[in-house]
């Protein structure tokens, strides 16, 4: 199916290609500037740490909707073995084999192509078999860390989770901005809630993707406008699943993605920032963020902490 002229029409508002130069790999971390890091320091005040991942285990949110894309499967391959002889310090050692977005994830750059282009123009060929991502890799996103603010869209409405068929909009983000009492900056990293990950976080992982609440595709103009570094929520597809416009699968990614070079996070468990953030009224904070550095990865696991 070819994209609608809708799609084609917000991408070019949106397009980043060549702001950071021909070479440019990063996309908008470009925004994340040795003085936003200063500021975003400023706005620690208790040192209270809130853990936004959920644990990586082989019962984990993956369903098998995306093939390969599989929950980690976790192995000893040393149990207290002396390896340096009798009588020695003994060791354990374990691997894992998962889906490099299997849980609370980024999105590199690479993650999604359309019309055959990924960030920047480069060809989406450049995505290989052997070598993975050749440009804009996850292992180019070194520093993601940065002020946070949390848009917590369904406080906002006042109801604790978003039902599964709810496409937040530019105007959702707008009332949780108000809420927040703060406006969201060039540079920072915004957090979206809709509750969704309350379903999984109650056993049921299928009700957790499908239905699902999520980004609707008016609102990467909303991010563009407010030169966002990167965004994340607490759903498993980021946008709304089904998608708002029929057969127009993953728009919000293509737009992020590919158009701004914008990262993008799923999976994150804000339900404990979001009692924090009510408690103190207050909703932004550092973010530590730092993608794991996998050469040519088109995405990785994160384990990210908010500091109040």
């Amino acid at each position: 199916m070819t994209l609608p002229v809708e799609f084609h029409d917000i991408a070019k508002r949106v397009n980043n290609w060549g702001r950071w130069g021909a070479d440019d790999e990063i996309g908008t971390l470009n925004l994340i500037t040795d003085d936003v890091v200063r500021a975003a320091a400023a706005e620690i005040r208790t040192g209270r740490r809130v853990p936004l991942a959920l644990p990586l285990r082989e019962d984990g949110v993956q369903t098998g909707l995306i093939p390969g894309r599989i929950n980690p499967l976790h192995a000893m391959v040393q149990i207290n073995q002396e390896i340096f002889g009798p009588g020695t310090v003994a060791c354990s050692d374990d691997i894992v084999t998962m889906g490099l977005q299997a849980g609370t994830h980024w999105d590199a750059l690479t993650h999604v192509s359309h019309s055959g282009k990924l960030y920047n123009g480069r060809p989406a060929a450049t995505v290989t078999a052997h070598g993975g991502a050749e440009f804009s890799g996850i292992d180019k996103a070194r520093h993601v860390v940065s002020r946070g603010v949390l848009l917590d869209v369904a406080r906002a409405r006042g109801v604790d989770r978003l039902a599964g068929d709810h496409a937040v909009t530019p105007q959702d983000l707008d009332a949780a901005e108000e809420l927040a009492g703060t406006r969201v900056h060039a540079g920072d990293v915004v957090l979206v809630r809709t509750g969704q990950v309350q379903v999984y976080l109650s056993g049921d992982k299928h009700g957790y993707g499908y239905p699902s609440p999520g980004l609707s595709v008016r609102t990467p103009e909303w991010f563009h406008a407010r030169d966002v570094a990167a965004v994340a929520d607490d759903t498993l597809t980021f946008e709304i699943f089904p998608p708002e416009i029929e057969d127009l699968w993953l728009p919000v990614h293509a737009l992020h993605l590919v158009e701004m070079g914008m990262l993008q996070g799923q999976n994150w468990n804000l339900e404990k920032l979001s009692t924090a953030c009510g408690e103190t009224g207050r909703y932004a904070f550092l973010l530590s963020a730092m993608p794991e550095p996998f050469v040519g990865g088109t995405g990785t696991p994160v384990a990210p902490v908010a500091v109040l």
